[in-house]
């Protein structure tokens, strides 16, 4: 397993080139040097591709690696211009810590969120066998087709013409245009990009710039992947790609907004509003083009920050007008909040859990009824207790409770208005909601870590410990921090709240029998579909049996390209009776709305179970009149319908 990772190196690295490469080359000429440059190089990288996607778009220019570099290269010069004008270097934060801590730590922590992601995926090639993973799949292969990537038209591969968050599928287009990669590969290697690279870096620097500690952030690089709620549930369940990036972009998202008054120390305010105000919009954009829910409690963390701030005794305005700010940007938030939560289309999920249970799922970082992380919650805890004590860290408590209640008011509170106003903008969705935990727990189990080696180097300073001892010391709580991890992570059972189990194996574990759509035969006859069916012809299929992936896997007109069927009259004559079409001209009248396909793809008849759909005209062609065999793998077939013929 391990050498076919390494095969694919070259499309990490090229995953890694389109993420942080315009970002550290734009960012550097705006100031950012260190942690910070390398945290908020994937926040500009993703902006890029979202905007430049939409403009692009809009002015019929393709998207290509040659059209996303010239977009990247003329914001990185307008960076440099901006730099120069506002000032060209921003302060870095100041710490007593060896420089070497950092760089160990974040290494550590990479390294187990790589190892917990390629586990979980086991091949570099393998499919999420999960519902939305079709949709997005499709969708990148429509963007490589049409050669545009924009969040106003990638809908369109589904017969869409709404906006769709498609800075991800952006992405993962251009890692397959720059290394010719299969887009499982592409999607695969962004994976880890996303998790093992932009979130442990982004909640290092969150955490660096909540507590100006080099060595507390360094004990949350390594605690980065110790939850399994953030980055691995996002990869479990949808499978929600565009919500696992957008998420891990939240903390250097809050990281940057409460380094503002930090950066603009040296600077007048007309300048400082100017750089605060771009860098904003940076973020702002990143956010809404990855997946807009998370501009939320993005939002709502940045408000309570500024809030604390404005009231504190620092921000240099009277108290009338402090609060005047504070109450403008609530209502700002509020508004926003109730306009995207009506942009979707409502709640889809029920509240599953009693009083105590939540309370205890919060504590313990047991949401979505995960195994309880006694450990890492433990130390979030006494993080908790320091942050209520400490001045410069209560903010953050209440962005804890603030994150925390979301979870609550998702899995206890059956409050229709609630549901849908408030919780809305992830489909009252509690694993989407429970991704957001992480974001919070780790920087105080961080903070709560640091408490107890401060305990333990108090009781050396009686010894008279010297300077060496101390960075020794320093160096021996890393590693126990490491081994703390390595004891605390557990299998990664994907839990399925609503009738409380546990999937042991691996939605990317082509098995049918579990949970996938695809098995090998069916992949290999779908990538296969070239050899059989001419250029232009379109395909049909039940979609709950995994023939939805047919688009993606073969570049063909597999239809429907998502995972759910039309829901239409015709399509449920098809579903129900294609088999019958030499007999029943009402089926071929119903085909011909769908182009009066030529193909049909058996993978069996489906299954009446949520996600999926029984289809029993759609299978056991054989020996009926009006289909011809075509190919077939194992017990997967292609068909070619002839009962329609003129």
């Amino acid at each position: 397993m391990i050498v076919e990772w390494l095969a694919q190196a070259p499309v990490l690295l090229a995953a890694i080139l389109v993420v942080f490469l315009p970002g550290v080359f734009a960012l550097w000429g705006v100031g950012l040097r260190g942690l910070a440059l390398l945290a908020a190089a994937p926040v500009f990288g993703v902006a890029v591709v979202g905007v430049a996607a939409l403009v692009f778009g809009a002015l019929g220019i393709a998207w290509s690696p040659l059209s996303w570099a010239a977009a990247a290269l003329a914001l990185a010069v307008v960076a440099w211009l901006l730099g120069r004008l506002l000032g060209h270097r921003l302060p870095e934060r100041k710490s007593s810590s060896a420089r070497w801590l950092l760089p160990v730590a974040l290494t550590i922590g990479i390294v187990f969120g790589l190892w917990r992601l390629t586990a979980y995926i086991s091949d570099p090639s393998a499919i999420s066998q999960t519902n939305d993973a079709v949709f997005h799949m499709n969708a990148v292969q429509f963007a490589l087709e049409t050669a545009d990537a924009s969040s106003l038209h990638i809908n369109a591969v589904i017969g869409g013409r709404s906006f769709y968050p498609a800075a991800w599928h952006g992405v993962a287009s251009l890692i397959v245009m720059i290394t010719g990669a299969e887009i499982t590969v592409a999607a695969n290697m962004l994976t880890l990009v996303i998790g093992a690279l932009i979130w442990p870096l982004g909640i290092t620097w969150l955490t660096r710039e909540i507590t100006g500690s080099r060595t507390v952030a360094a004990y949350a690089a390594v605690f980065s992947g110790a939850l399994q709620a953030f980055p691995l549930l996002m990869f479990q369940w949808g499978v929600l790609f565009p919500n696992a990036l957008s998420t891990a972009l939240i903390p250097a998202g809050v990281a940057m907004v409460i380094a503002l008054p930090r950066w603009s120390q040296n600077s007048d305010r007309v300048r400082a509003s100017i750089r605060g105000g771009l860098l904003v919009m940076l973020v702002v954009a990143a956010l809404l083009l990855s997946q807009p829910a998370a501009f939320l409690p993005w939002a709502a963390v940045c408000a309570v920050w500024l809030t604390f701030h404005l009231l504190g005794p620092s921000s240099g305005l009277s108290r009338r007008r402090a609060i005047t700010v504070a109450v403008v940007t609530w209502i700002a938030l509020v508004s926003i909040w109730a306009y995207l939560a009506q942009g979707t289309s409502g709640s889809h999920w029920d509240p599953f859990r009693g009083n105590l249970e939540v309370f205890l799922d919060v504590i313990l970082n047991g949401q979505v009824t995960m195994p309880f992380a006694f450990g890492v919650s433990a130390l979030m805890v006494l993080g908790l207790v320091v942050a209520v004590r400490h001045a410069a860290y209560r903010w953050f408590a209440v962005a804890w409770v603030g994150i925390s209640g979301l979870y609550i008011l998702v899995a206890a509170v059956e409050n229709q208005f609630i549901r849908d106003y408030v919780l809305g903008a992830w489909y009252a969705d509690p694993y989407r909601i429970a991704a957001l935990a992480p974001i919070v727990a780790i920087p105080l189990a961080a903070i709560g870590f640091d408490a107890l080696v401060r305990l333990a180097a108090r009781q050396r300073r009686k010894t008279n410990a010297n300077d060496a001892t101390s960075l020794t010391v320093i160096a021996v709580t890393v590693a126990v921090a490491a081994m703390l991890v390595l004891v605390l992570f557990r299998p990664v059972a994907m839990p399925q709240y609503m009738d409380n189990t546990f999937e042991l194996d691996s939605r990317y574990a082509a098995d049918p029998e579990r949970y996938g759509f695809l098995d090998p035969d069916e992949r290999e006859l779908l990538e296969s579909l070239s050899e059989y069916v001419p250029e232009g012809e379109r395909v049909i299929g039940n979609p709950g049996t995994g023939s939805g992936f047919g688009y993606m896997l073969s570049g063909y007109d597999v239809f429907p390209k998502t995972w759910s069927p039309p829901n239409t009259e015709e399509w449920a004559l098809i579903g129900e009776s294609l088999r019958d079409a030499a007999e029943n001209p009402e089926v071929c009248d119903a085909l011909e709305t769908y182009g009066s396909p030529q193909y049909v793809l058996d993978f069996g008849p489906g299954e009446a179970r949520a996600g999926r759909w029984l289809m029993p005209g759609m299978t056991e062609f054989a020996g009926q009149d009006g289909f011809d065999l075509i190919a077939e793998r194992g017990d997967a077939s292609l068909w070619r319908i002839t009962g329609c013929a003129p």
